[in-house]
């Protein structure tokens, strides 16, 4: 998952309060760290996401395979 696919997934999973949840979210899986200073550790994207989707209880079922752009068309 790379930065961008990571902002897209947050913005659609959680819309209004992604930006207050990736600023002020304690992550656990991440030391504690909110997502805005995990990335700007280097954590992987895709641990933080994951780590966002665990402390907001997201059905393994939306965790997987989102933020991808969809195909561009030929």
């Amino acid at each position: 998952m790379r930065r961008s696919e990571f902002l897209r997934a947050v913005e659609t999973e959680f819309q209004a309060r992604a930006s207050s949840l990736v600023n002020d979210l304690g992550l656990t899986a991440v030391g504690g760290r909110t997502a805005v200073e995990a990335l700007a550790d280097g954590t992987p994207p895709r641990d933080i996401w994951l780590a966002l989707c665990a402390e907001m209880d997201v059905p393994e079922n939306r965790r997987h395979g989102v933020g991808r752009q969809e195909p561009r068309g030929r």
